[in-house]
């Protein structure tokens, strides 16, 4: 098995980077968070980027579907006030 190094910093592999990524870790910063990936010379962050692509986040998805119920639930007045 080949090892590709996103980080060599912290030693992450892409493999850990997509690991991450189906998990639910959608942006650079949230790999970071996992992981330390980037937040050293980081030099990594566009490989990250790259490797987490412009594809639909799980937990993205969710959180619109969750504001589209709150949309539909919520009274009128509520809205405004949320907005």
């Amino acid at each position: 098995m080949n090892r590709v190094y996103v980080c060599s910093c912290f030693g992450i592999t892409d493999k850990q980077v997509k690991e991450h990524a189906a998990a639910g870790a959608c942006t650079p910063r949230q790999i970071a968070s996992a992981t330390k990936a980037g937040t050293d010379c980081g030099s990594c962050v566009r490989t990250i980027q790259g490797l987490l692509g412009r594809g639909a986040c799980p937990r993205r998805e969710l959180l619109e579907k969750g504001r589209a119920a709150t949309a539909v639930l919520a009274p009128e007045s509520e809205l405004v006030e949320a907005a």
